[in-house]
């Protein structure tokens, strides 16, 4: 029991977050987008405000939209809730409460070859936080002084899939407009879904802005993973079983894990804990 207790533990509390992030399922049938007063709170993981069924703001587009508005740069309740959640959790937000986190692990189901993600390409979500995310929503403006949502915009796969084709599945007008950008974003999703199919969390591995946020909390995160090295025997297990592709005992605060426990569950000399406090001894 205690080997598969994390396990269990993710998955409930994922499918959980994934639920209360999109109550709004009849919205589907109309193809309506619930603009509630929820919706002026973000939800911690990446999860489309275009969706029909999206009960909370996604704290990417929450934080294009301030840093390109002609009234003000920054948004201290964005840019608070992301610190919030980056000092408590760091990137276990993304291994447990982010609906697109689910979704990438539902296709990597699938079954076909695996395959291992080239760790330059862990670098990539960066680059894509900077320019798509922080600068150019700043600098590329319209004739009003807004700036525009580049990540939601030409990139998010999320965006296409929860919000895009569902609504162009409803709506006639949507699909008479439809041109080389949706094209682009089909394409991107394509290739997303494809590489989730073959790599572990190939969006959040390598194109998520908000896994790149957190992730840079990992090291000072109030829930961490800690190695017991009075404890290890070197067996490596730990680091075989992490889908993430992260050696616990030599980088536990890496930016890439997720803290999904999975190596806690397969250490035979319980040395690998994952809590909120240091249990030394």
């Amino acid at each position: 029991m205690m080997k598969f207790q994390y396990s269990l533990k993710r998955k409930v509390l994922q499918i959980i977050a994934f639920g209360c992030s999109n109550v709004h399922l009849l919205n589907f049938k109309g193809g309506r987008i619930y603009t509630g007063k929820w919706k002026y709170f973000c939800n911690p993981g990446l999860n489309c405000y275009s969706c029909p069924a999206a009960s909370f703001a996604c704290p990417i587009g929450a934080l294009q939209a301030v840093n390109g508005s002609m009234h003000y740069r920054f948004s201290f309740y964005v840019t608070g809730l992301l610190l919030a959640f980056g000092v408590v959790f760091g990137r276990a937000v993304c291994g447990w409460l982010c609906p697109f986190g689910l979704l990438q692990e539902l296709l990597h189901k699938i079954p076909s070859p695996k395959r291992k993600l080239k760790k330059i390409f862990l670098y990539v979500k960066y680059v894509v936080l900077v320019v798509f995310v922080l600068l150019l929503p700043i600098v590329v403006t319209d004739y009003m002084g807004m700036g525009k949502p580049a990540f939601c915009q030409y990139i998010c796969p999320a965006g296409t899939l929860e919000g895009g084709v569902f609504l162009l599945a409803v709506h006639e007008g949507l699909r008479k407009s439809i041109g080389a950008l949706f094209t682009l974003k089909m394409a991107i999703l394509l290739v997303t879904i494809l590489g989730c199919i073959l790599i572990y969390r190939f969006f959040c591995r390598t194109l998520c802005p908000l896994g790149a946020i957190y992730g840079l909390f990992n090291k000072i995160s109030i829930y961490h993973l800690e190695v017991e090295e009075h404890k290890c025997n070197g067996c490596g297990k730990c680091s075989r079983v992490c889908q993430m592709e992260v050696d616990p005992t030599r980088t536990p605060q890496s930016a890439e894990c997720i803290r999904c426990g999975v190596c806690v569950d397969a250490c035979p000399q319980a040395a690998v804990r994952l809590g909120f406090c240091s249990k030394k001894g």
